[in-house]
């Protein structure tokens, strides 16, 4: 799938199992640039999690000048809110991932993708990446006019220390300002998903799928979907492919991408980088791929006589890692 979906298939890195990964974010908001962090005035703080541990939600009203709260997530995928920022807090992400990153031919990186979407209210914070002591920013104060702020992402190397900082904006007036993003901590496929893909070549991104990774993507992707495009637009705000399709049928879906237009078709969206430069294709097509921050994002795709063909002759030869119902 480098000029044509119709020519060719998309990319997806097989997935991988599951293992621990902790990341440790620290956000920092305080009033003046100057403030210094004392890892020993850690304070203990009022704190709301939900139920299943993956999100948090504050006020800094409940906080003194300078304090900071220790807070401990442990999912793949989150939420935190903090009204009114001040102080601060020490966020440790310390999930259960569900895949590990996995290159072609099975062999793994151990590279692990983390994912920060700013809600479109960010404001009265900026939020930086500290690598190896070096900070980069990634999410400004959101002022007036200005866009919404962008998905950031960032990875990690096995062994490798990264930090998030988040540090308050000085204001004159008291009006209600919240620091709010969404998380995701991913396998490599993440990388190629992301909307700030800086790192990932057009080659890498682009590239067909072959059989091996065509099979295993059945296996793990978040949707199997067989379908007709219908239409693909350019969404220059998301440097994404909006591609339109017809699904008549939905073999696995995560969440509800695909929701019935008829009695024998559902209708949805699925996502691909715009370098891809993915058109419009006649025919019947295997599509599968990941959610990221809750939509569909495009992984292989082969025509569906060639996933047939390659699944026939894998399940012929019990070589298939696991089966789907195929017509």
């Amino acid at each position: 799938m480098k000029e044509e979906l119709s020519g060719g298939e998309g990319r997806e890195r097989p997935s991988p199992r599951g293992r621990t990964l902790t990341f440790i974010i620290i956000i920092i908001i305080t009033r003046h640039n100057n403030y210094t962090f004392d890892p020993c005035s850690l304070d203990e703080a009022r704190s709301y999690y939900s139920e299943d541990q993956c999100s948090w939600r504050g006020s800094g009203l409940s906080q003194q000048q300078g304090s900071v709260e220790q807070i401990s997530l442990h999912c793949s995928e989150g939420t935190l809110d903090w009204l009114y920022p001040k102080g601060a807090l020490r966020l440790s992400l310390s999930p259960r991932l569900p895949y590990v990153a996995v290159g072609p031919g099975g062999s793994s990186s151990g590279l692990i993708t983390a994912c920060v979407k700013p809600s479109e209210q960010f404001h009265g914070a900026q939020l930086y990446l500290e690598r190896d002591g070096v900070l980069e920013l990634l999410v400004g104060d959101r002022l007036g006019t200005s866009a919404p702020p962008r998905v950031r992402c960032f990875s990690r190397q096995p062994g490798e220390k990264v930090a998030l900082f988040l540090q308050a904006t000085p204001h004159q007036d008291i009006s209600r300002r919240i620091a709010s993003f969404r998380y995701e901590l991913r396998g490599d496929w993440s990388a190629q998903l992301s909307m700030d893909s800086n790192q990932v070549t057009s080659e890498d991104a682009c590239r067909p799928c072959n059989n091996t990774e065509i099979l295993m993507a059945v296996c793990t992707s978040d949707f199997v979907v067989r379908g007709n495009i219908r239409s693909v637009a350019d969404d220059d705000t998301l440097r994404a492919a909006v591609i339109k399709v017809s699904a008549t049928r939905v073999f696995r879906q995560k969440y509800a991408l695909f929701t019935a237009a008829g009695r024998l078709t559902a209708k949805g969206e699925i996502r691909t980088l715009l370098q891809c430069g993915v058109k419009p294709g006649a025919g019947s097509f295997l599509f599968t791929g990941r959610v990221h921050f809750g939509e569909a994002w495009l992984g292989c795709a082969p025509r569906y006589k060639d996933f047939q063909e390659a699944y026939l002759k894998a399940k012929a030869s019990q070589q298939i890692p696991c089966e789907l119902p195929i017509d």
